[in-house]
């Protein structure tokens, strides 16, 4: 076939999908859509149509427009607007091994804690989650003692001053994974504060992840969750 009959690729100097991520690493492939245009995310999106992903397509970090983008291309894919991702395959996975206790220092943490704890579960993780028990009223997490210690690991997601992993690490034998967010005032310097000291707790056993990095902070923890499980 000649340059000229070849049909053009809508991908061509967009993107280069991962499409054996599964088969190579046992995690599926994931899009991230936020600094992407609305024509590249749906191109992208179409790429899947007629395809049979072995494991759900993420699409992450994903307003209301790119969503409504991924839609128009797979409809009957699930959208969690406060999570900001878009799942497809929808279906959630049958066989879940190994469990992540999700905690939230607060209200305003949720939407990357949302995040983590949908990303835990379509990566095959049985998935639970505790909002709001911050170190300001610390009978709020120990209140929890029972279910922090029956997860395989514990993702905890705090702003502010960030030092509920500390917290909860000295309270638990199995990992923490840490996740600072940029919930917080001025001099929280949009979650660098947070992200300091959880990389300086003295509790041993914490895994820190970027600011707001509740997808990364998923797959640290699925894995480690499901080794423990086998």
């Amino acid at each position: 076939m000649s340059a000229a009959d070849r049909q053009p690729d809508p991908l061509e100097g967009v993107a280069t999908l991962d499409l054996q991520r599964t088969r190579r690493r046992g995690y599926p492939e994931a899009v991230y859509c936020e600094g992407k245009t609305l024509e590249h995310v749906e191109a992208i999106a179409r790429s899947f149509v007629g395809t049979t992903p072995d494991a759900p397509v993420l699409f992450t970090r994903v307003d209301a427009d790119k969503a409504a983008a991924v839609l128009r291309a797979l409809p009957d894919a699930r959208h969690d607007p406060v999570a900001r991702l878009v799942i497809w395959p929808p279906a959630e996975p049958a066989d879940l091994r190994g469990s992540v206790l999700v905690v939230t220092a607060g209200t305003s943490d949720i939407p990357v804690a949302r995040e983590a704890a949908l990303t835990a579960t379509y990566l095959g993780c049985e998935v639970d989650e505790v909002t709001d028990v911050g170190v300001a009223g610390l009978h709020r997490i120990l209140g929890r003692l029972e279910q922090l210690r029956t997860a395989d690991v514990v993702i905890v997601v705090a702003g502010m001053d960030g030092a509920l992993p500390s917290v909860v690490a000295g309270l638990v034998e199995c990992p923490v994974v840490a996740v600072p967010t940029s919930v917080g005032y001025g001099a929280a310097f949009g979650g660098l504060a947070p992200l300091l000291t959880m990389l300086n707790s003295c509790s041993p056993g914490i895994g820190v992840v970027n600011i707001d990095n509740g997808y990364g902070a998923a797959h640290l923890a699925a894995q480690i969750a499901r080794g423990r499980a086998r």
